[in-house]
């Protein structure tokens, strides 16, 4: 675990990690370009480039607060109900205040788009603070209380939308259409939400590298104990990360309605969370707390959807069922590859045991099943194989000795 004075130095532009993912999204890209059959990234370059640039910002965004949270030794849950909530409250607010445009179509104004947006961020605020004030006074560890409100979020959001509709319309919806002209703007102008996740990134990379609070919150990660002891307002800094975390995500559902031109609280931002903290993890972010950059969740990020639009690309049809899938063999491998290191260093064996023999042909069996049904019956067969032969080899490899030895 590291230290409560461990952060990473402001000085380094990316770290080695960071830039071996650099690499693998590049080698995805290219790999992407040669075995997509349409070629769309040579022959619609700025079409693609538009797409992943949209999807990496609205991900990027609550990402980066996810990342907050997890350097402070917490963990948030509830991201992708806050997108739901965050976006139902700026409809809302705005059927609230203009009933008649919002049921006509028709602009609301600059004024009511700009309280439906603070409104948004306002609640935002105050579910960090319910999470900081669960964590820290009720004594809640992070995952209960956050994932109560992943559950309860979502809830209210749709008794929010029906209870409002019902109020001020002739009909009770569990989604309200937005056509305001500012909406449209930002759906229209993917460069709008890039250069919001840019600066937002930056503002935060500031915090994190270049304020006494950044080493706090790197503090509380690392140990929470002798940051108190140190002086650290622990339960101050737990409520800027939580804080931090829900106006993110507040910030990225206004985004969500702009894009889909409607707040439907049922679906909007379901699963989300569980991307964010994948890209924090992918760029190197530690679940144990107090390790942790903005560069790495950034290239994060746009590791998750650059694979994600690959899998798009090349199966063509269906591909968003392959994507939570997709997700989460990539959060594995990148903490596997993370662990090597200290596997190394502690003597461990990966497929040793009854335990190891057993995972060998889970792990086959799971290898072949996607790449048949991405592919083909006969080339899953062979990756299945494959993947047998390899695991089967990597056990008799280790059973012979090929560790490194324990520390003494």
């Amino acid at each position: 675990m590291p230290e409560p004075s461990a952060q990473p130095k402001a000085t380094v532009l990316l770290r080695s990690g960071e830039w071996a993912l650099l690499a693998a999204i590049l080698i995805a890209v290219v790999l992407t370009a040669l075995v997509d059959a349409n070629h769309s990234y040579w022959f619609r370059p700025l079409e693609s480039l538009r797409d992943i640039a949209r999807n990496t910002a609205l991900l990027g965004i609550f990402a980066l607060g996810a990342t907050v949270v997890i350097i402070a030794g917490g963990i948030d849950l509830s991201a992708g109900s806050m997108i739901a909530l965050s976006g139902t409250v700026a409809a809302a607010t705005m059927v609230a205040l203009a009933p008649a445009a919002m049921l006509g179509f028709k602009p609301v104004g600059p004024t009511i788009v700009a309280v439906a947006c603070l409104a948004s961020l306002l609640v935002g605020f105050l579910v960090g603070t319910l999470h900081a004030w669960l964590i820290t006074a009720v004594r809640l560890p992070p995952f209960i209380a956050t994932l109560a409100t992943l559950v309860g979020l979502r809830s209210f959001a749709r008794a929010l939308c029906e209870s409002t509709t019902a109020a001020f319309t002739p009909t009770k919806s569990a989604m309200i259409n937005v056509s305001d002209p500012l909406f449209k703007a930002v759906r229209d102008n993917v460069w709008i939400p890039v250069a919001v996740f840019g600066l937002l990134a930056f503002a935060t990379w500031l915090i994190l590298t270049r304020t006494v609070l950044g080493r706090h919150v790197h503090a509380l990660g690392g140990n929470e104990q002798a940051a108190r002891l140190a002086g650290i307002r622990t339960d101050n800094v737990k409520w800027f990360a939580y804080c931090f975390g829900a106006m993110t995500a507040a910030l990225a559902g206004l985004f969500y309605v702009a894009n889909e031109s409607v707040a439907a609280p049922v679906n909007q931002g379901r699963g989300h969370e569980l991307n964010a903290i994948a890209a924090a993890v992918v760029g190197g972010c530690s679940l144990t707390g107090g390790v942790g950059t903005v560069p790495g969740t950034v290239l994060g990020a746009i590791f998750l959807r650059v694979v994600i639009d690959a899998v798009s690309k090349i199966i063509k049809t269906g591909a968003d069922v392959y994507e939570g899938l997709i997700v989460g063999i990539v959060v594995v491998i990148a903490v596997t590859f993370s662990q090597v290191g200290q596997l190394a260093k502690g003597g461990r064996r990966l497929l040793s045991g009854p335990l190891g023999l057993c995972a060998i042909p889970t792990l086959a069996l799971l290898c072949g099943a996607v790449v048949a049904m991405t592919a083909t019956g006969a080339a899953g067969l062979a990756s299945g194989l494959a993947a047998l032969v390899f695991l089967a080899v990597v056990r008799a490899w280790e059973s012979r000795g090929g560790r490194a030895p324990r520390p003494s």
